[in-house]
């Protein structure tokens, strides 16, 4: 039996049959690696409870990771929506360690910066993710409790999932687009047992027929311990024109005499503060 999976909390999962109506279900055997919005083939144990037996093949799977566990954020999504706001202020370095992974897995990423009411507070915002925009990512402006509508066309005909550190309106995006998302987070987390609210686990709504948004707890921290060193450098967008062109073919791009990127700094034509996070990021991997 076919199903997707629209809520994901631990081992415990929210399974959408294809007449609509929903199984609460536990992976088969210990290990369980089923993120929200993946197909997976079920058995059904119950009138309201069923085993995954198996995942279908993913068009994409975003995660973060460190060296000692893995966190799937949600599967088969074409779309991330990174949302960062006005304020309180967001993190550059996790959001560009989430497009990083949204650019391993090939998933379009758009920037939504939110709460762009505060007048005040938009010049410094659109500032900073002035680079990110020079560099061809997407980002729209618009303020979630009076234009949420405004984001509808960027969702449309895809599956799309919300990320953001904790602030910057993703709940409020979320009930702004979805009435009836509290009455259905509710019904999941009963169904969970976790008598919490969305930010505690992955939940899939259904936009229309053919558009999908996933809401996914707030972010702290963006780990990339699945990514070696080559794929970071090939997912900085602005690095792949100078990439094989250094006078060592194992340069680390610190000090080593005839790099490309260094010299690309020098010149203006890599961002320094770009730089300096990509260089965190490969001297340590920090964070999940």
């Amino acid at each position: 039996m076919d199903g997707h999976v629209i809520a994901a909390h631990g081992r415990q999962y929210v399974v959408e049959l294809a007449d609509g109506s929903r199984l609460s279900c536990f992976p088969r055997g210990k290990k369980s690696e089923i993120a929200c919005g993946d197909r997976v083939d079920i058995q059904r144990t119950s009138d309201d409870q069923g085993v995954v037996e198996a995942i279908q093949p993913r068009t994409s799977l975003l995660y973060r990771s460190n060296e000692i566990r893995q966190k799937l954020i949600a599967a088969n999504v074409d779309q991330i929506l990174i949302v960062v706001a006005t304020e309180p202020g967001f993190s550059d370095e996790l959001v560009t360690r989430a497009l990083l992974a949204a650019e391993s897995e090939e998933i379009e990423p758009l920037i939504v910066l939110n709460k762009c009411d505060l007048a005040d507070k938009l010049p410094a915002a659109r500032q900073r993710l002035a680079v990110l925009a020079g560099l061809g990512y997407r980002v729209i402006e618009l303020s979630a409790r009076d234009h949420a509508e405004d984001l509808r066309p960027w969702l449309a005909g895809k599956t799309s999932v919300l990320v953001g550190q904790s602030g910057m309106g993703k709940s409020t995006l979320v009930n702004a687009l979805i009435p009836e998302a509290q009455a259905a987070t509710r019904e999941i987390s009963q169904a969970l047992d976790s008598g919490k609210h969305t930010t505690t686990h992955a939940t899939l709504y259904h936009l229309d027929t053919t558009s999908d948004l996933i809401d996914s707890p707030g972010l702290q921290e963006f780990g990339l311990g699945h990514l070696d060193r080559q794929e970071i450098e090939l997912a900085f967008r602005e690095f792949r024109p100078y990439l094989g062109q250094c006078r060592f073919r194992d340069c680390r791009h610190h000090r080593e005499p005839g790099c490309a990127l260094t010299a690309a700094l020098a010149e203006g034509r890599i961002d320094a503060g770009r730089f300096a996070i990509y260089q965190r990021i490969v001297g340590l991997h920090n964070g999940s």
